[in-house]
């Protein structure tokens, strides 16, 4: 890009589960869009994206959230997330929680317009044609429910992948099927959760790879318990990891080595 233009102002939202389970994963993220070109901003007083309370119909703390999520990200060009559950939840959810309220429905709807799952605004914003990273291995990548389904992200990911040197992707036999997490859904309905995430493990044996990735750090961090549970060593990683080179370390729910 030339120094003369002015580079995008990006909000990178985080996660809840990012900031708290798997840090890696925001700078990762953060080193990806720099690459691309933006200039990335992470707001400290950013939140929970509301949707555990919009799920368990708290629509009150829903609406208190969310407008405490647009004053604080409303200044950026565009809004970035890795996580097609938390992006989709501004996209989808935010302007319907303000059907009412028609000064805040003009908020949410500006915001919705400018939220970008993370891989699909690297290649249909940023128009990202290489990625300085080499993941030597045969990979798997698992589609969560919410960026296939709410944001139309399948194709994106696998472009970004077939830019990695060395890497080799492997595809599900059954891959538009649940991993069985949902948020609070793996809560209400743990043995329909266990029996999903079941499969989905035995359909990952059956592409003999020896990575998995995804967008999704739930989705990630329940099938990764369930590889450990199960003795297996299949390695686990969010996409944004091996796309910055930073799958060096342990994997989604392996122990950090020892100092």
């Amino acid at each position: 890009m030339s120094d003369t233009l002015k580079k995008p102002t990006v909000g990178l939202f985080v996660t809840c589960l990012v900031d708290i389970m798997r840090p890696r994963v925001g700078f990762a993220a953060v080193k990806l869009l720099e690459q691309a070109g933006c200039e990335v901003e992470v707001p400290r007083s950013q939140s929970c994206c509301g949707q555990p309370a919009y799920n368990n119909g708290d629509e009150v703390n829903s609406l208190a959230i969310a407008k405490q999520i647009i004053k604080v990200f409303d200044q950026f060009d565009y809004v970035v997330v890795p996580s097609g559950s938390c992006a989709g939840m501004f996209s989808e959810h935010f302007p319907r929680l303000f059907r009412y309220e028609l000064d805040w429905l003009y908020r949410a709807q500006r915001m919705a317009a400018k939220t970008w799952e993370l891989t699909r605004f690297l290649v249909e914003v940023m128009r990202v044609d290489s990625v300085d990273s080499c993941y030597p291995a045969k990979c798997a990548y698992h589609d969560s429910c919410s960026g296939l389904r709410e944001l139309g992200i399948r194709e994106q990911p696998r472009q970004l992948l077939s830019l990695v040197k060395g890497l080799s992707l492997a595809e599900f036999d059954d891959r538009d099927v649940c991993c069985g997490f949902g948020g609070t859904f793996s809560v209400k309905y743990p043995e329909i959760s266990t029996r999903l995430v079941s499969n989905k493990v035995s359909d990952l044996a059956q592409t003999s790879a020896d990575t998995l990735l995804g967008g999704d750090l739930g989705c990630l961090l329940n099938i990764a318990g369930r590889l450990r549970r199960e003795g297996s060593a299949t390695k686990v990683f969010h996409i944004a990891e091996v796309l910055a080179g930073m799958a060096d370390g342990p994997g989604i729910a392996e122990p950090e080595d020892e100092a």
